[in-house]
């Protein structure tokens, strides 16, 4: 259902910047929201987490294919923006926000790994906060469109880091503090009383995320080398 929403809202987004962009209407809206030097904002939004993962080249484990599966579940955004206006067509703008995401997680069999243990449910919290750099093209009408990217920190508040417990007594952990960099694009729209944007991002991390098991050559974390975030966010943002 989630899905079939979300389908919906971008086909309507597209569809106002072509009725926009093709209709002799000139009169515009929200006409100074662009000039202000500061501007603030809140997002609501979707998110869908995944992992990315190197393994080790001479892991001798013997098991039915090396690869993790990985379960994408929707997850949920909220937060606030803060934007600085540089120039005409160039932003800044930090927006912290919580991210609640939902990943299955399924270990190879072979080695110990049977169907009764391999499959861990990862529910995270993330205190998200990215730093961007908006470029945007000239308004047209009342809308514009722009591409966005930069770097983020995210907390995982979930992250079990500092558990005794490891995968051998069915917990799976991670390290809390990452770092990530990001890019989109999204589109403007200037309504009557304020500007109303969607946007699509791609997250992509940086840093090794896997807290491996405290036994050397672990059945579960041996043969990963490293584990790095990929994440879609689909946001809504109003200002």
């Amino acid at each position: 259902m989630i899905r079939y929403f979300l389908l919906l809202i971008i086909l309507f987004s597209f569809t106002q910047a072509q009725a926009q962009l093709f209709s002799k209407e000139k009169v515009q809206q929200s006409v100074d929201i662009d000039n202000k030097r500061w501007s603030w904002g809140y997002f609501l939004g979707f998110n869908t987490y995944d992992f990315n993962f190197k393994y080790d080249e001479y892991d001798p484990s013997p098991r039915t294919g090396r690869e993790v599966g990985i379960q994408r579940n929707i997850g949920f955004n909220v937060g606030l923006l803060g934007n600085l206006k540089l120039h005409k067509n160039l932003d800044l703008r930090l927006q912290p926000g919580v991210n609640f995401a939902s990943r299955g997680f399924y270990f190879p069999l072979g080695n110990g790994v049977n169907e009764e243990n391999r499959y861990r449910e990862i529910n995270s919290t993330y205190i998200h906060v990215p730093l961007l750099l908006k470029i945007n093209t000239n308004r047209l009408n009342n809308f514009r469109p722009f591409i966005i990217g930069g770097v983020s920190y995210s907390a995982n508040l979930s992250s079990n880091e500092d558990k005794a417990d490891d995968n051998y007594d069915g917990q799976f952990r991670m390290t809390t503090n990452n770092y990530n960099w990001e890019i989109g694009f999204g589109i403007d729209f200037y309504l009557y009383y304020f500007k109303f944007t969607p946007s699509i991002r791609g997250v992509f991390g940086f840093n090794d995320e896997l807290v491996r098991d405290d036994t050397p050559n672990s059945q579960f974390t041996g043969n990963i080398d490293k584990m790095t975030t990929r994440a879609i966010f689909l946001n809504f943002t109003f200002q």
